[in-house]
């Protein structure tokens, strides 16, 4: 079966940045206690008036833009979420709406912050299997419309925006560019990050994730290294779910990609959920610090204590 490739990415992020003084305002926290705790600066935050799927739509078309694709040409878009706020039409198809894709398959993915690593595996056995030959995978929450505001524990971490890759079948005599990918879940404490209730608010337990996180995840880490042939040594970066950089850096040390950049836009960005994985990428494509086809660790986690990673060569 051919393989596929991601030929471009692209993030937006709402125009209002949240800093940490402003937050001290609101709730009983300072600029001191967030920065040593979870070492967030600032997060950008969406008004009433930039939904979900405006905000998918934005990193869509940039990351169209960037691989020089019109939307006609997209037959598949998978966006993953967890704040959409109605049941239909899904986020994807409202996508598919804003920029005129006519005739896609269109389907959310809810895995939370492993959100976007779920869906590009999703995209790249649409395309392995022949279902699908160019596909737009996006990645876009907006955390701040399910959050409590009163809780310094949760408030101080979130952000909003989206990422999005384009995905494209790769020619006959073309290596794969998204690895196999490394996926599972522990149902038994998937409470421990949640968005549930009416109206619906973000928790969770800190220490647990931040536990589970940085002892249970750096194996599996490697393990999708290997299912791509790779050593972590030989990755030229590592994107995690930007959760909180004391969950962050630990992470990446223990996976042992010793010559890797990594991703740390949480800083900058907050937790920004499914979006934190394409938007750190795009960011580093961007800023030119990743060669064009080196390879990268993709590496999502949290709700649902769910997990999905996978080895993808630079656009």
């Amino acid at each position: 079966m051919p393989g596929s490739r991601i030929t471009a990415v692209g993030h937006y992020q709402p125009a209002k940045v949240l800093t940490n003084d402003e937050l001290a305002g609101m709730v009983d926290t300072s600029d001191e206690w967030i920065r040593s705790r979870v070492g967030i600066r600032t997060r950008h935050i969406a008004g009433p008036e930039e939904p979900v799927d405006e905000l998918a739509a934005h990193a869509a078309a940039k990351a169209l833009a960037a691989a020089g694709q019109a939307p006609a040409a997209v037959d598949l878009v998978v966006v993953a979420t967890s704040t959409a706020v109605d049941r239909s039409p899904n986020m994807a198809a409202r996508v598919a709406a804003r920029l005129g894709v006519p005739s896609p398959a269109a389907l959310d993915v809810n895995v939370v912050c492993a959100g976007f690593t779920h869906a590009l595996a999703t995209a790249d056995h649409a395309v392995r299997a022949g279902a699908a030959t160019r596909a737009l995978v996006v990645g876009a929450d907006k955390m701040s419309a399910v959050t409590d505001w009163t809780d310094r524990t949760t408030c101080v971490l979130v952000g909003d925006g989206a990422g999005a890759a384009v995905v494209e079948a790769c020619g006959p005599d073309e290596q794969p560019g998204v690895g196999p990918v490394l996926w599972g879940s522990v149902p038994g404490m998937g409470r421990a990050v949640r968005i549930e209730g009416e109206p619906a608010r973000f928790a969770q337990e800190g220490q647990s994730v931040y536990r589970w996180a940085t002892t249970q995840l750096p194996p599996l880490a490697r393990a999708a290294c290997e299912r791509a042939g790779l050593a972590p040594a030989d990755l030229a970066a590592v994107v995690l779910h930007q959760a909180n950089l004391r969950i962050v850096e630990p992470l990446a040390e223990r996976i042992g990609a010793v010559n890797a950049v990594v991703a740390r836009d949480v800083v900058d960005s907050g937790n920004t959920s499914a979006a934190s994985v394409p938007i750190a990428l795009s960011k580093l494509v961007e800023r030119g610090e990743i060669a064009t086809g080196a390879p990268v660790l993709l590496f999502g986690f949290g709700g649902n204590l769910s997990y999905a990673g996978q080895v993808v060569r630079c656009p």
